[in-house]
């Protein structure tokens, strides 16, 4: 078995600089979040893929148990989440996004998105707004 060439050095550096900036530019946009990243993070798992138990939650965020249980606790006191007893075991609870967890996700999602758009619009070209287009599929590809 061969292993495949190391990358040349100017790929490394575009590595490096994407990385840096694509850091930049997620903690930008996080800094105007309504929910801090813990719970945002949580909510979207149980909004995009439904009921999660606590452990599972955990082990998607790739975070301790008791953490995510601290985190499940404010969703829960804040409404945006909801409990239930699981259908087949019942010892273990199941958390499931309410409408108003559904709701803030979307509305959170919304203002970041809108964040990026004005600053589009203020800071790019028509011109560097299609490279930019481009360099979105090209990310897509690598990803």
């Amino acid at each position: 078995m061969t292993s495949a060439p190391p990358p040349a050095p100017a790929s490394l550096q575009l590595a490096a600089d994407l990385r840096a900036t694509l850091g930049e530019l997620v903690r930008h946009v996080r800094q105007e979040s309504a929910l801090p990243q813990n719970q945002a993070g949580a909510l979207g798992w149980l909004v995009r893929e439904g009921p999660h138990t606590t452990a599972e939650l955990a082990d998607r965020q790739r975070v301790r148990h008791q953490s995510m249980a601290r985190t499940v606790t404010l969703l829960l006191q804040a409404g945006l989440i909801r409990q239930e007893r699981h259908p087949t075991d019942g010892r273990k609870l199941v958390l499931t996004a309410t409408e108003a967890g559904r709701a803030t996700l979307q509305d959170q999602r919304r203002r970041r998105e809108n964040q990026l758009a004005e600053a589009i619009e203020r800071e790019l070209t028509e011109a560097e707004r299609l490279t930019l287009a481009q360099a979105v599929d090209l990310l897509r590809r690598i990803s």
